[in-house]
């Protein structure tokens, strides 16, 4: 799996968790979702990824979007 993948896996995996916690435990898990969203964007522009650089901590590979 290289790091674009596992970044995008990572990011579908913590929607799907705040959107559970919405429903679950409070509403306002959706400022989380609304945090995953904008970081989303931010790395669409800018490349930088917090989640990237910690996933290239652990030896996954690089992609093509994030080097």
């Amino acid at each position: 799996m290289s790091l674009d993948r596992a970044v995008l896996a990572f990011a579908g995996l913590m929607i799907f968790v705040s959107l559970a916690l919405t429903l679950w435990v409070s509403p306002y898990w959706m400022w989380f979702t609304a945090f995953i969203a904008a970081n989303l964007m931010q790395s669409a522009f800018t490349g930088f990824c917090p989640a990237a650089m910690i996933f290239k901590l652990f030896g996954i590979k690089e992609g093509c979007a994030f080097k």
